[in-house]
This record gives C-alpha cells, sequence and structure tokens, in this order.
C-alpha cells in the first residue's frame, strides 16, 4: 500500500482502491492508547501509521485502502475525509440505512430506537487515513457481517460510550457482494468514475 502511494505520488502508477477482508486482527493508529486495548492476547496487534486510534478488521467487514491524489482533487484534507464520509452515507442509502456523522466522532453512525427505550448511536464504519505528499493511504471500513463480539478485545476508536452495528445487526440480509456493489456506486457519485482492477500479485 505503500509502495502503491510512493508511486501516485512519483506520478508512476494511477490511483487505487483496495477492497480487502482481513482475519480478526487489531490495528492501532498513531493516537491509539495502551489502556483502550482491553484483550492484548485475543488478536494480533498491528501499529498502524494511519490516524485514529485502535480499531478491529475481520470477517464479514469491507476494508476499503484508499489511495487516491489528493494533487488532483483540491489539497484540502478536511474535505477528503467528509468526501469519505459521503461515499459511506451513500452505500448504506442503497440499503435504507441513514448514516450521519458527528462533528465530535470520526466515522459513520447509525441512530437506533427501540420502543420504549431510549435512543442509541452506534458506529458502522470506521475510518482512519494517513496522506504523504497529498497521496491518501489506510482507509475505511464498513460493517457488512463481522463477529461483532471481536469488538469487545478494544475500545473502538476510543469511544466508550456508543457501541458498533453492521448492516446484517441492522436486520438487512447483505453480502460482501451486495456492499461492493453499493461502495462502488456511491464513490462514483462522490469521486468520479472508476475502473475495475485486478488483484495485485503476492
Amino acid at each position: 500500500m505503500e509502495a502503491r502511494a510512493a508511486a501516485i505520488a512519483n506520478g508512476d502508477a494511477q490511483e487505487l482502491i483496495w477492497l480487502l477482508e482481513h482475519p480478526p486482527i487489531y490495528t492501532a493508529g498513531v493516537s491509539a492508547k495502551s489502556d483502550d486495548l482491553i484483550q492484548p492476547d485475543r488478536f494480533p496487534v498491528y501499529p498502524s501509521g494511519r490516524g485514529g486510534q485502535f480499531t478491529y478488521h475481520g470477517p464479514g467487514q469491507r476494508v476499503a485502502y484508499v489511495m487516491l491524489d489528493l494533487r488532483e482533487r483540491g489539497r484540502d484534507v478536511h474535505g477528503f475525509v467528509t468526501a469519505l464520509e459521503r461515499w459511506i452515507i451513500g452505500a448504506l442509502d442503497v440499503f435504507a440505512i441513514r448514516g450521519e456523522i458527528r462533528k465530535d466522532r470520526v466515522g459513520v453512525w447509525v441512530e437506533r430506537k427501540a420502543p420504549g427505550a431510549p435512543a442509541r448511536e452506534d458506529k458502522i464504519a470506521a475510518i482512519g487515513v494517513k496522506l504523504r505528499r497529498w497521496v491518501s493511504f489506510h482507509g475505511v471500513s464498513l460493517n457488512v457481517e463481522p463477529d461483532l463480539g471481536h469488538f469487545t478485545g478494544i475500545v473502538p476508536c476510543g469511544i466508550r460510550q456508543h457501541g458498533v452495528t453492521s448492516l446484517v445487526d441492522l436486520g438487512h440480509t447483505v453480502t460482501l457482494d451486495d456492499a461492493d456493489q453499493a461502495l462502488k456506486t456511491s464513490f462514483q457519485t462522490v469521486f468520479g468514475p472508476v475502473a475495475d482492477s485486478a488483484p495485485p500479485i503476492s
């Protein structure tokens, strides 16, 4: 990923989005606090150069690594993060889910209301990016059908007063392929046309 971002910055490669599914892991962003790693031996823990704190990646979650050239997209970091949020929100719209943003919390949130119970907000997508020479890497993660119990080994993104949810947890029968198509459609609305690319050779 970093090699590709460097190649984009050098003018030797085109922009690229990787859509991945990780085995169960925890990753630590540059602002991660040790107290937020509740179960350090539960899954492998990887330090990461992205922004943010601890997060979980695993099966049933779509991780999108976003390598875009912001020299061609306005050199606006805040605008870029806002565009990533709009991308996720647009994908959720496909499934009639209202994703929302909060000024004091990065990511995309869903307000949940149940009869006779107070409303609550759960995170459905996390955002953690890094820029180098105005090229982005790392990206976003959308919870499609992960095991939400795996998030209990950390304080996700350092936020203790809210939970996490997924498309399936919200009652929608959605596969990763379904989510990919929604992400592709929304991406084109927010960022512009795309072309499919073969997976990288390992």
